[in-house]
């Protein structure tokens, strides 16, 4: 078979969660000294900055971090024209670039709630002009997660380091906000020497950009419509209320974000393969990964939501302290959106996207979008975090309403065959079983640890006592491969 069929889905799945658990297990590996050292006002100051600059950088990308992946799958057996491709849509970036960074040039000279951290916003924008140069849809086209992941955690890794070295005072936010972009983006340097590999550096000519225009337009409009609803919640905070709110709402976005990435992993995976499908008419075979990752998607997006939704109070106190006491209800509000993030991007991303009607999946951001926008500007002004999380919740969940409504003939004989009640016994047991341990007074991490070691295995379990069939499969493959082993040691 062609080449995207050699690469293990397996491998690629396993690499990617890797990855994007990284980009949020560091900061919570940092976050418990940092958010001690710098308070809620100076992780505040650090979350809006960077929700403020995700505008800029949203702008300058263009919806190309999606729509790349795509229009490099399609030609990825064909160098030249890979090539072609994969230089017109850094050019775009890099012309987009420099009219974001204009106008944050503008914005800090003019807009006086900005030129109190002058310093703290030029320092974060550095992440625009990394983005692009990584050209990271080009690696995800091409399945390339290995490289990916390895290099991304060294980077994190050296960030993990100085994040220690470095702050001592709570000043130092500015510090801090430098090395979460060298964590998350400094690596991309390496991704744009390493891409001689694939495509070549020399300028092939004979561009033709207009044929991006019209589908990079869609992809755009798409990646404003998230942008604005998954950081608006922090930018209105920012601007309506203090701070310190937002470093309570920082505190309970940065678990909820972590827990999305192990969700939605498969689905980003799934992309370029469902493309490839799609494109070579193997309809069958888009099916069967569709089936699969909607069933994972339920299976681990439940349990995770329940649990911490449940062990909020000792969550928030384990990363944060007892100074985010405020972050409690605001993460307990917005677990939810685990399980409507999980679905939508399995329905927006691996199926709508594939089958190139992606203007549903618009649609249904720009109506996430508004609800968020008329929910905050209700309640942030009487709720301030927890009303910023209920505009989130709601507005992911008329993301997913709109997207289901779009496929429901396609998907409703898949979420008819999901083992709902399977779920919930097992959901109900481990409730039971972990609860009575928050009484026991063992401190916010032993009783984290204890009780999600209970809740999970009981959980696991309860589905494999009742036979629910992927939960079977997966512990099938994992037996099987432990037998393999001893075996061979044997």
């Amino acid at each position: 078979m062609a080449k995207a069929e050699k690469t293990s889905l397996k491998l690629n799945f396993i690499m990617n969660a890797i990855l994007t658990m990284s980009s949020f297990v560091f900061p919570l590996i940092t976050f418990p000294y940092v958010s001690r050292v710098l308070l809620p006002t100076g992780t505040g100051k650090v979350s809006f900055a960077t929700s403020l600059i995700s505008y800029f950088s949203m702008f300058a990308q263009l919806g190309i971090p999606t729509y790349g992946i795509r229009a490099c799958a399609k030609v990825r057996d064909d160098r030249e024209e890979l090539t072609r491709t994969a230089q017109e849509l850094l050019i775009i970036n890099l012309v987009m670039d420099l009219i974001s960074y204009v106008v944050l040039g503008l914005c800090l000279l003019f807009v006086p709630r900005l030129q109190e951290d002058r310093t703290l916003y030029v320092v974060v924008s550095a992440t625009i002009l990394l983005t692009s140069i990584g050209m990271e849809w080009l690696y995800k086209a091409l399945e390339q997660y290995t490289y990916i992941t390895i290099r991304s955690i060294i980077f994190k890794f050296i960030a993990l380091i100085a994040m220690f070295l470095l702050i001592h005072e709570q000043d130092d936010y500015v510090i801090y906000g430098a090395i979460s972009i060298l964590a998350a983006s400094a690596s991309n340097v390496f991704n744009f020497v390493n891409a001689h590999k694939y495509i070549d550096m020399k300028p092939v000519g004979n561009y033709n950009f207009k044929r991006h225009f019209k589908a990079v337009g869609v992809f755009f409009a798409m990646s404003c419509a998230t942008t604005i609803y998954t950081h608006l919640d922090t930018v209105m905070l920012g601007f309506m209320k203090t701070d310190e709110d937002v470093g309570y709402y920082n505190a309970a976005v940065r678990v909820k974000s972590l827990l999305v990435s192990i969700v939605t992993s498969l689905g980003t995976v799934l992309l370029p393969r469902s493309s490839y499908y799609v494109e070579q008419g193997k309809i069958d075979e888009f099916k069967r990964i569709t089936r699969k990752a909607l069933n994972f998607v339920f299976i681990l997006a439940s349990p995770l939501m329940l649990y911490f939704i449940l062990y909020a109070k000792e969550g928030i106190y384990f990363l944060s302290g007892t100074a985010y006491a405020g972050s409690i209800v605001p993460m307990q509000i917005i677990m939810p959106t685990l399980l409507l993030i999980g679905i939508s991007n399995i329905l927006g991303i691996q199926i709508l996207v594939p089958l190139g009607r992606e203007k549903i999946v618009l649609y249904s951001e720009v109506a996430g979008a508004v609800v968020d926008l008329i929910l905050n500007a209700i309640l942030i002004p009487s709720f301030a975090s927890s009303g910023a999380a209920v505009g989130t919740v709601a507005a992911e969940f008329t993301v997913l309403l709109i997207q289901f409504m779009a496929l429901r003939k396609e998907v409703a004989g898949v979420f008819s065959k999901i083992s709902y009640w399977k779920i919930l016994i097992g959901l109900a047991l481990g409730t039971i079983c972990s609860y009575w341990f928050v009484h026991f007074g063992l401190g916010s991490f032993l009783t984290l640890l204890v009780t999600a070691c209970v809740f999970f295995a009981v959980y696991g379990l309860a589905l494999l006592v009742t036979r629910e069939k992927l939960t079977i499969e997966i512990f099938n493959q994992l037996m099987g491969k432990v037998i393999k082993k001893l075996r061979k040691r044997g």
